[in-house]
């Protein structure tokens, strides 16, 4: 039986993250992930993420942004490797709708330096959007995309120089908790820590089924050609429209620009019903949404696209925990397609709560439902 302090299991964002925090403070850790991080088979991946300061979901969550991007700054240094461009976020949509609304609430809570947009302004100031009659938007200079998989590379890479032992291609069948101590049962034997942190992602079904549901939705993600030259100084976007809300990058690498719908999605019973091909009716919806609303990309056909999932909780905000079942358990879950910015802070709280029990960050909005 293989000992450690702590063991980590799933390795995408948060699960990297909270790796490297552990590594960082000289514990004796192992990683554990049922694939070989980063992949597509799960929630992190998908080239960029974007991140954003004057957050519409809830001004609580702007403390642990602040951190985060603290986090994101201090992992570039400590490793050399660029992992956040600043490129502005505009977000566009009716004055009495969700997304801008939420912003402004956001900005006006933490002080948070924005410009606001009528829909005669937006289309005067950016020429590769229009059809915004009727919406209003908002700028946020602070705001930007991560590399989402260079994010977690850096993160494991940064966490083997402190000597962890990383587990790929290992799945996690079980774990049980005896006499002070937690074992792990994996494909490739067992595993015994003082401490297990949970960070499954899509894959919190069956883990964490007696703590907490989530819905498994199925996305999907497209690359367009641009065929205008603007496209690689655009700000990243978000817009909320009657028929849903969706968001998009500018060009990076050469790979084209990046659109998809945030709503909307198939739901799964599990993962294992997760499609591996594109869904027409998915690139019809956005293509739809682009034609009216962008300028200068080729729309007759997607140059890419692939499959992601979101894990939502009911109420699409994040649950943070201690086990029910045991002391010696925490997790993060349900972190609702918005949740990879966090992934620094993420782990910085997880890395407290697996230490000392309490984290110095405010976390009490993301509890579990029944003891908020």
């Amino acid at each position: 039986m293989i000992g450690a302090d702590f063991i980590v299991v799933g390795l995408g964002g948060v699960g990297s993250a909270t790796l490297y925090e552990l590594a960082k403070r000289g514990k004796n850790v192992i990683g554990i992930d049922a694939f070989s991080p980063p992949h597509t088979k799960g929630n992190s991946h998908g080239q960029t993420r974007m991140i954003r300061l004057a957050y519409f979901e809830h001004p609580d969550y702007v403390p642990l942004l602040r951190s985060a991007y603290e986090g994101w700054a201090r992992l570039e240094r400590d490793s050399g490797q660029n992992l956040y461009t600043e490129t502005g976020l505009l977000e566009i949509g009716p004055p009495d709708g969700v997304v801008v609304p939420g912003v402004l609430e956001a900005a006006r809570v933490h002080n948070l330096p924005v410009r606001e947009f009528s829909a005669r302004e937006l289309e005067t100031a950016y020429d590769m959007f229009e059809g915004a009659d009727g919406l209003v938007g908002v700028f946020e200079e602070q705001a930007g995309y991560l590399r989402v998989e260079g994010c977690i590379e850096t993160h494991l890479r940064q966490a083997a120089q402190h000597g962890v032992d990383i587990l790929t291609n290992t799945k996690m069948l079980d774990w049980s908790e005896a006499n002070g101590t937690v074992a792990v049962e994996t494909s490739a034997g067992t595993l015994e820590a003082e401490k297990l942190i949970l960070c499954p992602g899509s894959w919190a079904t069956p883990l964490l089924d007696s703590e907490f549901k989530t819905t498994i939705v199925e996305k999907q993600l497209f690359w367009f050609a641009p065929a205008e030259g603007y496209w690689n100084r655009a700000p990243g976007f978000l817009f909320e429209i009657e028929e849903g809300v969706f968001y998009g990058f500018p060009e990076v690498g050469g790979r084209g620009v990046k659109l998809a719908e945030h709503s909307g999605g198939r739901h799964l019973a599990s993962m294992s019903e997760r499609g591996l091909e594109p869904d027409p009716d998915e690139w019809k919806r956005v293509a739809n949404f682009a034609q009216r609303h962008l300028v200068g990309l080729s729309l007759d056909a997607p140059i890419e696209q692939i499959v992601c999932s979101y894990a939502m909780s009911e109420d699409t905000d994040f649950v943070i925990d201690n086990h029910s079942q045991s002391k010696h358990v925490v997790f993060a879950a349900g972190l609702s397609g918005h949740g990879f910015k966090f992934a620094t802070v993420l782990g910085e709280v997880l890395a407290d709560l697996a230490i000392n029990g309490v984290s110095k960050q405010e976390i009490s909005f993301l509890r579990k439902r029944e003891t908020k």
